[in-house]
């Protein structure tokens, strides 16, 4: 058995789920399709917070993210295939997705590399993102629109870069400076904000 066929049957496995345990994919679909919302809600909030060492992190996911999807796209050039239910019949497919390259998977990369950001930085205690970016890489699998392929590359090339980034970046003193000038700027911003808030009224 070779690796298409490995990798169709783990697809057949993981999406026929759907279809025997049907009260399943409502989960499935918010989490494949809406996740992505609240990481980003989740994201400016954190920014919020004034804490240095979020920001530090925040900004070191978004360059893993970006890494990442440049090496996804690189990937995605060596090797191509159409989404499983352009391809495979009998397919369960829960979710609309325009046919195209499906590999590696946009979501997963985008997961893993700011999940894995957040559970280095907070010295794996941060363990419930991991888990949640398994879960959207096992949604994507559930609803149709990714192979087990696609997922497990995209969760590597998220965790690498998200590693690479984590070992570097952090240790650049530019960082830690534009940081300190933008909390001054953001600070002089606020104080004018309430300051005039307080003309007005």
């Amino acid at each position: 058995m070779n690796i298409s066929e490995i990798n169709n049957q783990l697809f057949r496995t993981v999406n026929s789920l759907g279809k025997e345990y049907q009260h399943l994919n409502l989960p499935m679909i918010i989490i494949a399709e809406y996740t992505v919302f609240f990481l980003a809600i989740f994201v400016i909030l954190l920014w919020f917070t004034k804490n240095k060492e979020h920001k530090i992190m925040l900004i070191c996911g978004s360059i893993a993210f970006i890494l990442a999807e440049i090496v996804g796209k690189l990937a995605g050039l060596l090797h191509f295939n159409h989404q499983p239910f352009a391809v495979l019949s009998n397919t369960n497919q829960l979710i609309e997705k325009a046919v195209d390259n499906s590999f590696p998977s946009d979501h997963t990369i985008l997961f893993f590399s700011f999940c894995m950001t957040f559970w280095l930085f907070k010295k794996g205690t941060w363990f419930g993102w991991i888990l949640l970016a398994i879960l959207v890489g096992v949604s994507r699998i559930w609803v149709g629109v990714h192979y087990p392929l696609d997922v497990f590359v995209g969760a590597v090339i998220g965790i690498t870069c998200a590693s690479i980034i984590y070992f570097t970046v952090p240790k650049l003193t530019v960082l830690t400076t534009t940081i300190t000038k933008y909390e001054a700027i953001e600070k002089v911003i606020i104080a004018n904000f309430i300051k005039l808030k307080k003309t007005k009224i």
